[in-house]
Formats: C-alpha cells, structure tokens, sequence
C-alpha cells in the first residue's frame, strides 16, 4: 500500500509502504481514485493545527468500496465519495444537520487504522488519510455515487464544493435578489460563487489577489470583480450595493480578509466566516457597529452538509449542466507526484490540484 506521508510539520511529504488494517464494525475500506489537495491538508502539514507526525492526509476524495465491516450500509464495489465528515447520526448535533461537530464518545480514542511497515501506528490526518492508494473511514464519512461522474471531478464535491457551495445555501441560506460578496476565488471561493448565482443573488461581487483567478470568477457567476489591492475597496462595495452586501463570505484563511469583510456589510448584513486561519490567529470587529446596524458575523464549517440530502442533488445538478466542476480541475498528477501538486497549491497556481490513482 503506497501513501504519502508528513514526517515532520515542516518537513516534504515522502512516499512509504504502509500496512492498512483491515475495516472493524462499522467501517469500509475504499480503493481511492483521486485524491484533490485542499489548504486545510496544508495547514496540517505545516504544523498549522497539530504536529502529529507520522501522519497521512489527503480529505476530498473518491473511490471505490473493497472491504467492508458489518453494520455498514456500502456494499463492494459501491463509487462514493469520502469525506471528513463524521457522524453517529443520533446526538443533538447530528439531529440538526451538523454532522462535523459530532459529539458521539464511540469516536473518542479510535485509534489509526494506518501503521508503517516496522508496525508502529501512523497518524489519519483528519480522521481520512486518504493521501494514499486505500481509506478505511467510518461509513458515515461516505457518500454514494450514482452516475458517471469523473474520479477527478466527484473527488471536489466532498469538500471544496459543498463547502462554498453549502456555505452559501445551508448556512447562510442566501435569498434569490440578495447581494453577495465573495472574498477569495480559490477552490472554495468559486463554488461559494456559483452558490450564490444559482440562488438567484442579484449581484455576485468577488475580491481575490489574482487577476486569473477573477476573471474565472466570472465564468462562475461573478457579476462585478475587484482586486484585494485596490484602495477604498469597501466603500466602492456600498456604492456598488446601494449601501452594503447582504452576505459576505470569506472563504480564505486570511484575517486581514476577514478584517475587511464587515465594513462591506449592509444593515442587517451578514458576514459568513468559511476559510479556516491557523491555530491562535484572531479577527476583531467594532461590536458597537454591529449591534447598532443589527448585522451578524457566523462561522460555516464544511459548508453545514448532510451528505444524504446534499450530495445527491449536487451531482444532479452536475448532470444538469448547473453545477461547474470540470472547470475546477485544473491540475491533474500521479500520487508519486503530490509533492508538486502541494508545491503548485502552496504558490496558488490553478484551482484544484487533483491526484490521480
């Protein structure tokens, strides 16, 4: 079994033998097919959130079902997606939709699955560690797949796109006629974009650093861009808006992004935090002015998804022709050559990098 492996936070990834355990009750093994590179996998790599090393990363991806435990609902064979979305199914945060804050004690103290080849254990990045020809995850973090669908393509829906996408309809529940800005045109941001021009918002307004990635924006349902870089960025927004944006989604890992984002609310605004900072970093907002203008400022991790409601009418809407996902793969690469995959990401260039098995 061929992973890539984090050895050190700081450290490049390096390709291993890896021994994969076999799935207990309630777990499926998955033959990965494609693997995408997401920034909170580099996050973790670089320390940003933990140091445990030895570890395997790699979270959005897709495959097919090898092996299964009992009391799994997959069968051999099944296409699904895996995901870091873990759920009991039955705790009060699971009730409600909110299967990443699970809060279930049968997942506390489950150890890896994964262990090197002198036997010692090697860390699941993100409880997937899906960085590797095979996943043994718990049958909650899978969801089925039933067309067609390209490996590459099907591997962003479980995460990037039902991120932006599912901060935009789940979290923010954004209301067709309502002015949306978008701050970052990554992987996340694009689908945040197509979000909010498939529900209808009258304007779709996106800031990013790059010139590229705003003109691609606009094949996604940008309306109006803007590089971060501009002057007065924030009052040229109210003039645009007629006073403010109703929603603004920042979906980069950047405080100073999120810094910027509440003056650019209108009153009774919104400003929906998706991208994820590194440990300690902290964002501060005037709460005199938010209070007076009655505006709110709201997290959205994994872009609220039920995985049983969303990812059937997402791929569907694929099929449809609505949803865009072939134009986000823009980097297509062997597993021995992530550390290029991961290098390309880190400078920012192209959308989503997606390794290929």
């Amino acid at each position: 079994m061929k992973a890539a492996v984090s050895r050190t936070p700081k450290a490049p990834l390096i390709i291993e033998d890896l021994d994969l355990a076999g799935p207990g009750d309630g777990y499926v093994q998955v033959d990965i097919k494609a693997v995408a590179i997401c920034h909170s996998d580099l996050i973790f790599i670089d320390g940003g959130w933990s140091d445990q090393t030895p570890a395997v990363y790699g979270h959005e991806a897709a495959g097919v079902v090898s092996a299964v435990g009992r009391d799994t609902p997959f069968a051999v064979g099944d296409k699904v997606l895996v995901t870091l979305l873990r759920g009991c199914g039955e705790c009060p945060c699971c009730t409600v939709g909110s299967r990443s804050y699970c809060t279930a004690e049968r997942f506390v103290g489950v150890g890896s699955p994964l262990t090197d080849a002198s036997g010692a254990s090697v860390t699941q990045g993100i409880a997937t560690g899906a960085f590797a020809e095979g996943a043994t995850v718990h049958h909650s973090q899978l969801a089925k797949l039933t067309g067609d669908i390209g490996w590459a393509e099907a591997s962003l829906l479980s995460c990037g796109v039902i991120t932006g996408y599912g901060a935009v309809t789940n979290a923010a529940q954004l209301p067709a006629g309502a002015t949306a800005v978008v701050i970052g045109a990554g992987g996340v941001g694009l689908n945040a974009v197509q979000g909010a021009a498939l529900s209808g918002a009258s304007k779709v307004i996106v800031i990013d650093i790059s010139e590229e990635k705003l003109e691609i924006s606009r094949a996604f349902g940008a309306t109006d861009t803007f590089l971060a870089t501009e002057e007065k960025l924030d009052g040229k927004i109210r003039k645009l808006t007629g006073g403010g944006a109703d929603y603004v989604f920042v979906t980069v890992g950047s405080t100073r992004a999120m810094d910027s984002a509440y003056s650019m609310m209108a009153v009774g605004g919104t400003t929906v935090i998706v991208g994820m900072t590194p440990a300690g970093h902290q964002s501060s907002f005037d709460p005199l002015m938010l209070a007076d203008m009655s505006q709110r400022v709201i997290g959205s991790k994994m872009g609220k998804t039920v995985l049983e409601r969303d990812i059937p009418a997402l791929e569907q809407s694929y099929y449809d022709g609505k949803l865009k996902l072939d134009e986000l793969v823009t980097g297509r690469f062997a597993l021995d050559e992530i550390n290029d995959a991961i290098d390309l990401t880190k400078r920012g260039v192209g959308v989503r990098n997606v390794i290929l098995l």
